[in-house]
């Protein structure tokens, strides 16, 4: 594994990762894998020690179980998001099975790793997460996709439709994203799932459905008077268009 040293978040300090872990000796495993790559981490054993910390403070990256002894990790980034934080979670779990999966991504969750793992497995993918959060910095351009009325700004992370504002969810915002830098091209699920979430699940497109449903029911279902902007081609994937 590379060991260099990350470069700082978006704010200019080294990153913050959160370790949420009942097993001592492996969040202390974690922390120090964490710290090896120059990253600043600490761990707490509890979810709602893992809430209280993400309130109080701000993480780059949370790497939360799913078993947890008093509030699970599913309980835990519940609570996370709608509060409106939205910091990256890794999750781990000796729950292997697709649905665990998919619940852990629908409720917000951005990796999902099983137990047992290889710790430099995790490390990257931390690293991942940590990247992509960082990728948009305040000395970015402010640059302005746009597909007909739909406009997202990548510096600020504000959607609108025709100047109304669209409130969406981190991934929600990165499987957009992909699309309006895609326009016109029709993405297949696998090429999404690779782009969005790194990894395919097994093959299991279902988490792509769910969130262009999402998107649609936030940018075309409000709009009825509006043509709709996401379209499906049966057996090919999905784009974004305006029509002409």
């Amino acid at each position: 594994m590379d060991n260099r040293p990350m470069e700082g978040t978006a704010h200019g300090s080294r990153p913050r990762v959160l370790i949420v872990d009942d097993e001592q000796n492996l969040a202390e495993l974690l922390v120090m894998a964490c710290q090896v790559r120059g990253w600043s981490a600490e761990g707490v054993r509890t979810g709602r020690a893992g809430v209280a910390k993400a309130r109080a403070e701000r993480f780059d990256a949370i790497v939360l179980d799913v078993m947890l002894p008093d509030l699970d990790g599913f309980g835990v980034i519940e609570k996370l998001r709608s509060e409106g934080i939205d910091t990256p979670v890794v999750f781990l779990s000796a729950r292997d099975e697709v649905d665990d999966r998919l619940t852990g991504l629908r409720l917000g969750g951005d990796d999902y790793v099983t137990k047992p793992f290889n710790l430099d497995e995790v490390i990257a993918r931390i690293e991942a997460r940590l990247r992509r959060s960082t990728a948009v910095g305040p000395d970015a351009p402010d640059d302005v996709l746009t597909v007909g009325d739909l406009e997202l700004n990548e510096a600020t992370h504000e959607v609108t439709r025709g100047g109304t504002p669209i409130d969406l969810t981190a991934r929600e915002y990165e499987v957009l994203l992909l699309f309006m830098r895609n326009p016109r091209v029709v993405l297949s699920k696998a090429q999404i799932l690779d782009r969005v979430w790194d990894y395919d699940f097994g093959g299991n497109g279902n988490i792509v459905e769910l969130y262009v449903s999402y998107l649609r029911k936030k940018i075309d279902a409000p709009f009825p008077n509006l043509p709709p902007l996401f379209h499906t081609k049966r057996g090919a994937g999905y784009s974004i268009r305006a029509e002409r």
